[in-house]
């Protein structure tokens, strides 16, 4: 998709919004688009966790919950932003689908990874500080790692590029 495409009757250019079209990507804007899907990721993250835990549901049914409510809130972020700038919602699906479905999964996979082989994270109950620091510290590392892969991305167009069109 060409992110340029999206700028009709606009005459701001890619500088507006950090320099992230294809080619000169600043990390500055890689953190941003980071932090804007971490920030969904992490309200469902935190959600299906606390959710499972108190529960006392099972590590898988936990993670699953935990990330099918990461991807949900990590795409609504998106969604309700380019609805709510004049795009139909089936468009603005696609968009959210497919500015933020990569930088979900790394995130995700970093994130649970590591409370997978933090001893003891999955055992721990919400009010021990090893969830909360397992959880917590488990989102700083993915949001660590996703950073790269987001600046990758928007330097090809892809990734979270695809949304600037519309804000």
């Amino acid at each position: 998709m060409d992110d340029g495409a999206h700028h009709t009757g606009t005459t701001h250019g890619h500088e507006a919004h950090g320099g992230h079209g294809r080619g000169g990507v600043t990390w500055g804007a890689a953190a941003k688009a980071t932090l804007h899907c971490l920030t969904g990721c992490a309200v469902g993250e935190i959600l299906g966790m606390v959710i499972g835990t108190a529960l006392a549901w099972g590590n898988a049914p936990t993670m699953i919950i935990a990330i099918a409510l990461a991807f949900v809130f990590g795409y609504s972020f998106t969604l309700f932003a380019i609805h709510g700038a004049g795009l139909s919602l089936r468009a603005a699906l696609k968009v959210a689908l497919a500015a933020d479905t990569v930088s979900i999964a790394v995130m995700e996979l970093v994130d649970n990874g590591i409370i997978a082989l933090v001893p003891g994270a999955m055992e721990a109950q919400l009010a021990d500080g090893l969830f909360w620091w397992a959880l917590l510290g488990g989102l700083a590392i993915a949001f660590v790692i996703t950073t790269p892969v987001n600046r990758w991305m928007i330097g090809r167009g892809k990734g979270h590029a695809v949304v600037h069109g519309y804000h």
